[in-house]
């Protein structure tokens, strides 16, 4: 039970779109995961999707319309809404997701999840 300290733990890797587990809450991950350039177009059937700005720009991009994020900015995809999350350069998320959540919607695709 010690505290966590973000910057520490984004650190610890360089790659991009690899969410990495840093604790947990209740039956939720919650993580951090560097982005660059653009993600796939996906969907979550079962959960909406959380994203916390820590630094940098990110673009999430849904079809009838783009969320611009600054640092200090969240938003919350609902479940079943295909987005596609952009990064010019590179960006620091917070993440939150039921644990086991693949990070592409699908098993066969997602990443595989890390924890640090």
């Amino acid at each position: 039970m010690d505290k966590i300290n973000l910057n520490e733990k984004l650190s610890q890797f360089s790659d991009y779109w690899s969410p990495k587990t840093i604790t947990q809450l209740n039956n939720y991950d919650i993580m951090v995961v560097k982005v660059k350039d653009e993600f796939v177009w996906h969907q979550h059937d079962d959960t909406d999707d959380f994203f916390l700005v820590l630094k940098g720009r990110l673009t999430i991009q849904l079809r009838d319309r783009d969320i611009h994020l600054e640092a200090g900015e969240l938003f919350v995809v609902p479940r079943g809404v295909e987005h596609r999350p952009v990064a010019e350069e590179e960006v620091h998320l917070l993440l939150i997701e039921p644990s086991g959540t693949p990070n592409t919607g699908d098993k066969l695709t997602a990443a595989i999840r890390q924890t640090i």
